[in-house]
């Protein structure tokens, strides 16, 4: 490369166009209630009905405060198209640089896996519903392939087919499945309540004494993603219309709705289905559920659940290409990735998830083990963004900020930075008592995030390298 070639690398602007509204976001939002089938059976069986119903709700408490943090930093940085990692970036980029690659690492992978964790839960469903008696299996030593790895696979290729057409047809699919979730969202919550197999009062709690408070701090670690994740409304900040008022609103909107979501359906579906059953079949137990509820229905109910895990995964490569896209436009890693083609999609760093997908499903198997896995990175992104919050307040009094929060945020975020350190270190070193993930889980994270730091260091190598040859060549 030569200098010349160097400083234009440096000089050449992409730019996501402005296309989405407020609404759009809240769209997107829509993956947390329909990711909630991955982990809802796995909590009721772990903490009882009722225990899951109020550590959902603590969940989403804290994920509501969390991300009300957030509009005012979202509004701060209207031109960011990496989410919470970028402001990560901007809060610790004087005192700790190289945290923006972990942060932006940290924040990719649970997003950018969710192929892999819905297509797995995609073709658990399938098998269940239609094809029971598909059970071979196939290792070939740390991989593994089954009936519905084999679907899951397919459904990888059917979303990065998608994502790749570009975003337009991308929000179209969103309202369309955001709107099919609305009916097995409906039939959760509604439909349990008017039949008289619905026994609420006999969901247990088993969360006791300081065991229960160590089991309760390890599952809001596992709920993380799912309640946190409505922070996806600011990933596309730099696409909104209005990057200030559109940002707020779809992030206010989306906490309040799932937080109703959250509570209700493990006290309605849990009391239905009963716990003794979920336990039996944590994965797939709503399968059975949609048949007693629905009767011949319950084929169109578990097409109904699989279109609203499309839209999981649409937005999670949606969001995560963005993330990857937008690290490489700031050279946070290879550079190549912050390109987009003729279309304007960022078609490089979806190749990169496509493989990234590919490999943790026929090697984690398991919805619920590729969930603890990318949570390590992605709690640790909130620690340093909500802190950063604070920093920001500190380092930059004048800077302009459209959305100002009250003086009272500085002191919450520092109780939510407390809060969410303990889930982190609790959480990442007991997650082994849910049963969905031990030394394997916690080692590919740790890889991964440590990779993402060791990229970011060769290409501040390589960029030091070429301003110094074109000052030399001046």
């Amino acid at each position: 490369m030569t200098a010349n070639e160097g400083a234009a690398l440096h000089s050449v602007e992409e730019v996501l166009p402005r296309k989405m509204r407020w609404f759009d976001g809240f769209a997107m939002a829509m993956t947390m209630p329909a990711a909630l089938v991955a982990t809802l059976g796995a909590t009721i069986t772990g903490l009882g009905g009722w225990g899951a119903a109020v550590l959902w709700a603590i969940s989403m408490v804290i994920s509501l405060a969390v991300n009300w943090i957030y509009t005012e930093l979202a509004a701060m940085f209207p031109n960011a198209s990496g989410g919470i990692s970028g402001y990560v970036a901007e809060a610790w980029k004087k005192r700790a640089p190289w945290l923006a690659p972990l942060a932006g690492v940290g924040y990719w992978l649970p997003w950018g896996s969710n192929l892999a964790t819905y297509g797995s839960l995609t073709g658990l469903l399938v098998q269940s519903q239609w094809f029971p008696d598909e059970q071979w299996t196939f290792d070939a030593g740390p991989l593994h392939f089954s009936f519905p790895i084999l679907i899951g696979l397919g459904v990888i290729f059917l979303l990065y087919g998608i994502n790749v057409i570009g975003v337009r047809v991308t929000m179209v699919f969103v309202y369309v499945t955001a709107g099919i979730l609305m009916i097995p969202l409906s039939v959760f919550i509604i439909f349990p309540m008017f039949n008289s197999g619905w026994a609420p009062m006999d969901l247990t709690w088993k969360l006791h004494g300081l065991e229960g408070l160590h089991t309760a701090i390890v599952w809001l670690y596992v709920m993380a993603w799912t309640t946190l994740g409505i922070e996806v409304c600011a990933t596309f900040a730099s696409e909104y219309r209005d990057p200030v008022k559109d940002t707020s609103r779809a992030i206010r909107a989306s906490a309040l709705f799932c937080l109703g979501v959250f509570f209700l359906v493990p006290l309605t579906l849990g009391g239905f289905a009963g716990e003794q059953a979920i336990g039996e079949d944590p994965s797939t137990f709503f399968v059975a559920s949609f048949s007693k509820l629905t009767g011949a229905g319950a084929d169109i109910m578990v097409l109904c659940l699989i279109a609203s895990l499309l839209l999981v995964m649409l937005t999670s490569v949606a969001d995560a290409s963005r993330v990857l896209f937008n690290m490489g436009k700031e050279g946070i890693t290879v550079r190549a990735m912050g390109k987009l083609n003729s279309r304007g999609v960022p078609v490089r760093a979806l190749n990169v998830m496509l493989v990234l997908n590919i490999v943790l499903l026929v090697v984690l198997q398991q919805p619920l083990a590729i969930i603890v896995t990318g949570n390590l990175g992605y709690i640790l992104v909130h620690v340093l963004a909500v802190a950063g919050f604070a920093l920001l307040r500190k380092d930059q009094p004048d800077a302009l900020r459209p959305i100002r929060l009250p003086q009272a945020f500085v002191p919450l975020s520092i109780g939510l930075v407390v809060v969410l350190t303990i889930m982190l270190v609790v959480g990442a070193t007991g997650f082994s008592i849910t049963g969905y993930g031990g030394i394997l889980e916690l080692c590919i994270a740790l890889s991964i995030l440590s990779a993402g730091v060791l990229l970011w260091w060769f290409v501040q190598r390589h960029d030091r390298s070429v301003r110094a040859r074109a000052d030399v060549s001046d």
